[in-house]
């Protein structure tokens, strides 16, 4: 066996104390990171690598621009015009466990690929391994939407992810210690260069928003085999699911009126009396957010597809299966709400009485909005040097670097 030399030595001591040592004591690594310049599938590509979002919604019209109507509605406005350069930046970001504080979670161990970009989780785990109040939601589609969290407390993608990056309970940084780890890195300063120009300047806080947020913003699904139905190809759906979307749709029902297609959300928040999780004291929701009693227990309507990919349910897991959510709603109205406790439901939330194969049916409906062919690639590996982060990053990926 060839005997241990120093530079070896030194490097299995950097691998067991890595995790206690600060980041900005990292080696250097991975100076020839490139960024791409190509837009990810799905966008056409414009002048200045600039990427749009280019859907067959996008041919259809709708109430007020709202994205609300039948199968056949356009979407309501997104997110775009981010550059190939900043989307890819910001996919490094996402899963670079840098971003946190002690270098052990990056965005994507929250919000996995490999599990509809959320966690596998009813209430996800932060900085120090205790379960935080809430589930997290997935990212698929965030380009549309105009309110973030469950409680809907931010109105940008940008406000939503300094959430997260600073909370002391989640990566419990700071934007400082960001920045520093940031500018003090190899690869990433001509990085920021590559994506935002070169003024001469450091990286600044402003563009790391920016290129997470055109990286979630690239986050589209909307080429499922409900949407090859909605545009036409009535073969996309079998017997079974066909009825579930017309039970979904029904009056009696009413799932449409707040999943409403495409995005299968209304951006609202309501009030539906899901129960907590056993031990959990009620959680007030969107009340805090509005200062509205009437909104007690209110969360945002949260999007359906890929939700087969999503589970448990609920802002705080309460449902491990899409059976256990839809019983839920067959229940009647405020059936699950406990004894004293006064909420305000949503007018929506009714006593549907569906039948057994009626559930059945909507279920198999459910399955049909998954769609992950933009899923984006992995990366091999990340600037910082750490393990990448996020489950499915230690998946083989033959498309990541």
């Amino acid at each position: 066996m060839e005997p241990c030399r120093p530079r070896r030595l030194a490097a299995l001591v950097l691998l067991l104390v890595m995790p206690l040592a600060p980041l900005l004591a990292l080696p250097a690594v991975a100076a020839d990171f490139r960024l791409s310049d190509q837009c990810p599938p799905g966008f056409e590509q414009l002048a200045g690598d600039v990427c749009r979002l280019a859907t067959l919604y996008d041919q259809y019209g709708s109430l007020r621009g709202r994205g609300v109507g039948g199968t056949r509605t356009g979407l309501p406005p997104r997110r775009d015009g981010f550059t190939a350069q900043q989307i890819d930046l910001g996919r490094y970001l996402f899963f670079d466990p840098l971003l946190s504080a002690d270098g052990r979670l990056s965005c994507a161990s929250c919000h996995d690929p490999a599990l509809g970009f959320a966690d596998g989780r009813g209430r996800s785990t932060g900085l120090h391994g205790e379960a935080l109040p809430r589930g997290a939601p997935t990212l698929w589609n965030s380009a549309f939407l105009q309110h973030f969290f469950w409680d809907a407390r931010a109105d940008s993608l940008e406000a939503q992810l300094t959430g997260p990056l600073y909370a002391p309970e989640e990566m419990g940084n700071n934007p400082a210690d960001l920045l520093a780890a940031l500018r003090g890195n190899d690869a990433y300063p001509a990085l920021f260069r590559a994506a935002f120009g070169d003024d001469g300047g450091p990286i600044d806080t402003a563009q790391v928003y920016t290129a997470l947020a055109a990286f979630e913003a690239s986050l589209v699904s909307l080429n499922s085999r409900y949407d090859r139905y909605a545009h036409g190809d009535h073969s996309a759906l079998d017997a079974e699911e066909i009825a579930g979307l017309n039970v979904f749709r029904s009056f009696v029902a009413r799932c449409a009126e707040c999943h409403t297609p495409p995005l299968f959300t209304n951006q609202q928040v309501a009030v539906i009396g899901s129960p907590e999780p056993p031990g959990l004291a009620r959680d007030i929701g969107a009340e805090a957010t509005l200062g509205s009693p009437k909104l007690r227990g209110a969360f945002k309507v949260p999007t359906l597809r890929n939700i087969a990919r999503t589970a448990p349910y609920m802002h705080s897991g309460r449902f491990q299966t899409l059976d256990e959510v839809v019983t839920f709603y067959n229940g009647g109205r405020g059936h699950a709400v406990p004894e004293g406790e006064a909420l305000q439901l949503h007018w929506h939330i009714v006593s549907p009485d569906l039948a057994d194969h009626e559930l059945k049916q909507l279920v198999a409906f459910l399955g049909t909005l998954t769609d992950e062919r933009f899923l984006p690639r992995v990366p091999k590996h990340v600037p910082s040097g750490l393990p990448v982060g996020g489950r499915s990053a230690r998946s083989p990926n033959p498309h990541g670097r």
